[in-house]
């Protein structure tokens, strides 16, 4: 009568073991996929400074050309 308490709280401690282990397992996919989203975000904020960059350079041609027409 005394081992059944002992076993049923052992029980509980493997049941909480295999649900963190799964938390963990998600927590590790999430932090992956976060990464994975910082790293595309900065590429996408360089192409955008490229295609900044490249507005300003059409601007300032237009700009000359603007000027030597008048």
């Amino acid at each position: 009568m005394s081992d059944e308490p002992i076993n049923l709280v052992l029980e509980h401690l493997k049941a909480i073991r295999i649900e963190l282990s799964a938390v963990r397992d998600d927590v590790r996919e999430i932090k992956h996929r976060q990464s994975d989203m910082a790293r595309q975000l900065a590429g996408l904020r360089r192409e955008q400074a490229g295609d900044a960059e490249t507005i300003a350079h059409v601007e300032s041609r237009m700009d000359r050309l603007g000027e030597r027409i008048e």
